[in-house]
């Protein structure tokens, strides 16, 4: 997750005209207020002084509701934490740190604003002088960059009637990598040759699997001695073990593709490079205008899904950077 600039001119506007609190009735709210305004209606018709008793007692509550769950929204400070790694389509966990500088919170949600995310976050009590992560599990429905513009707060505090909301202007950018679980075949092809201890595929002396036992012959490394055997055998026994077949393995995205094709193209390319990757082999990708040197490893498989997801996507990224 990265630093965004400035919003567009719109959303400048629609944050301006963004009341500062936003409330919602509940259901539980709902009932309480036909009940309420059911209690008014017989005090007027009456003229009964129990049943303005009554009234005044449910509007007091109403009251209360609204001082309370305000002092629950003040004097509160969001930070977005962000997410390790997004995927489309599937959830994925995302966090924000929440300080209060004092006084107690309650009943407190979070999600995020005017975004294609679903999903949200909660914690019961807060403290005050404490920063506490909240986790949620969130889920965006396509690859690519998701411009975030702020993180809701919503408390139900004290008595469920009400969900008043607090919005915190953050803006940052979240990026998608593509969805994962695509079924495809090994390119074959894409071999660019052999890298590491594939270029002797018939010496038995790699990192594989067991291939057997012999005696030690002069000059050879004796880090390869099994002891315990050459201990019962009274003479030094060498292990042997096949080579891996690692190879270099360069994947593309062919320029033009765009739509529903390009989505598949992205994900055929992810999953292709976390077989090859995961089964120890260097992996490259070639894409319009940008090219990734092959490499090995976790963090190879981490540029390559971020260079995936911003295919399609580069008028962002250059107003991204």
């Amino acid at each position: 997750m990265s630093p965004s600039r400035a919003p567009s001119p719109w959303r400048r506007l629609r944050a301006t005209l963004r009341p500062p609190r936003t409330l919602k009735v509940t259901g539980m709210g709902r009932t309480y207020l036909v009940v309420t305004f059911g209690v008014g209606l017989g005090a007027l018709n009456t003229g009964n002084n129990l049943l303005y008793l009554v009234l005044g007692l449910l509007l007091s509550v109403i009251i209360l509701s609204g001082v309370l769950s305000e002092r629950c929204l003040r004097d509160l400070s969001v930070r977005r934490v962000g997410s390790e790694g997004a995927f489309a389509g599937e959830p994925f966990a995302f966090r924000w740190a929440l300080t209060r500088r004092k006084g107690h919170a309650f009943a407190l949600t979070l999600s995020e604003v005017d975004v294609p995310l679903t999903g949200e976050g909660g914690v019961g009590y807060l403290p005050a002088g404490l920063e506490h992560v909240v986790r949620a599990d969130l889920t965006a429905p396509r690859r690519g960059p998701v411009k975030l513009v702020g993180v809701r707060v919503t408390t139900t505090w004290p008595l469920g009637l009400f969900a008043k909301t607090r919005v915190f202007p953050l803006p940052g950018t979240l990026l998608v990598y593509p969805r994962r679980g695509f079924a495809c075949a090994t390119p074959e092809d894409a071999a660019t040759g052999h890298v590491g201890e594939a270029h002797h595929p018939h010496r038995l002396d790699g990192t594989g699997d067991l291939a057997g036992l012999r005696e030690l012959a002069e000059g050879e490394d004796s880090r390869r001695v099994h002891w315990l055997k050459s201990a019962s055998a009274g003479k030094l026994i060498k292990v042997e073990r096949e080579r891996e077949e690692r190879r270099t393995y360069v994947l593309e995205v062919r320029p033009g593709l765009a739509g529903e094709a390009l989505e598949r193209r992205c994900e055929e390319v992810a999953e292709q490079a976390h077989r090859l990757l995961e089964a120890g082999h260097e992996v490259g990708l070639e894409l319009p205008g940008q090219r990734l040197r092959p490499g090995a490893g976790s963090g190879q498989e981490r540029l390559l899904l971020r260079a995936l997801a911003w295919v399609g996507f580069e008028e962002q990224r250059e107003e991204a950077a």
